[in-house]
């Protein structure tokens, strides 16, 4: 998927007024996105989006600082929040209200549902907590619900 394509789904599903609104959204939900999954999923996920997608994964997976051990922590399993803080993120970054974010996230994750191999999505479902995927596409977000099995298990 090119670039152009990408933000203008997002612009459309976003219903956001302008294709820079659109960049805006995908660059904020990227950079934070990296914040919260291991490094190495984030450079999984770069090597297949669009260059302009991929940098902001690749810059915040670059700028981790700390010790040893929180470099290792981080490459391994990303910052820790909730979907209050994922929102509040995006929001800061995009100058939009929480509400707005999340809706623009949602839009951006149908998206890139589409434009990376499933088997990376499902690396990236894999380690995103529960509150997170409710933002994810129905279907995929359905597909990975645990069942009452697993649920029974935990």
């Amino acid at each position: 998927m090119r670039y152009e394509e990408m933000t203008g789904l997002v612009q459309a599903r976003a219903q956001l007024p302008d294709r820079q609104s659109a960049e805006r959204a995908v660059r904020a939900t990227l950079e934070t996105l990296a914040e919260r999954i291991p490094d190495g999923l984030a450079d999984h996920m770069a090597a297949q989006l669009p260059l302009e997608a991929a940098e902001p994964l690749r810059r915040v997976a670059a700028s981790h600082e700390g010790s040893p051990e929180e470099r290792t922590y981080r490459r391994d399993h990303g910052e820790r929040f909730d979907l209050t803080g994922f929102a509040g993120r995006i929001a800061w970054r995009t100058e939009h209200t929480e509400e707005e974010a999340l809706r623009e996230a949602a839009a951006f994750f149908e998206v890139l549902d589409s434009a990376v191999d499933p088997e990376l999505m499902e690396k990236l479902y894999g380690v995103l907590p529960n509150d997170i995927r409710e933002l994810l596409p129905e279907s995929r977000a359905e597909q990975n619900a645990p069942t009452e099995r697993d649920s029974r298990s935990e």
